[in-house]
């Protein structure tokens, strides 16, 4: 079994890179995406765009199994509170997508985050996306403001 620092190098390139603007992610368009007209079916977008917000949390140094634990002094979790998705353009089988997630604000509890899924320079998916935190009785929390310079680089300055 790899030790901690192991299994960091070894898995690195799976959550994607945080970027000057937030975070990207690649990932690639299996058939089991796609839906019988062979183009990416809708539902499959809102895993995408999972995979990009949750990853952004990782390298960010939000691991939901710690939340989960009570890391934060009680159990917490992210819920998503309200999503808007523009379609503008199918992906296909075989595609090689670009998730790209940035935080345009934090405030109290929640975090509103912008997301776009690209097929190169091929803009395909627009998101906006308000998540928020709350503990084990379902009521929201604060998020931690230590967290604020990881989503927020310019705020930390």
């Amino acid at each position: 079994m790899a030790e901690h620092g192991e299994s960091e190098v070894l898995t690195a390139g799976l959550s994607g890179t945080l970027t000057p603007f937030g975070h990207r992610i690649m990932a690639r368009v299996y058939y089991a995406d796609t839906d019988f007209s062979g183009v990416v079916y809708h539902a499959r977008y809102l895993e995408f765009l999972e995979r990009g917000r949750s990853d952004f949390l990782r390298l960010a140094g939000v691991h939901h199994t710690e939340l989960a634990e009570g890391k934060h002094g009680e159990s917490l979790v992210w819920v998503v509170k309200r999503m808007e998705i523009d379609f503008r353009s199918p992906a296909r089988i075989d595609d090689i997508l670009t998730i790209d997630t940035r935080t345009e604000k934090v405030s109290g509890a929640r975090i509103f985050m912008a997301q776009q899924i690209r097929r190169g320079d091929d803009l395909l998916i627009e998101a906006r996306v308000e998540a928020a935190i709350i503990g084990e009785h379902g009521r929201p929390r604060r998020f931690p403001k230590e967290w604020v310079g990881a989503f927020m680089p310019s705020e930390a300055d």
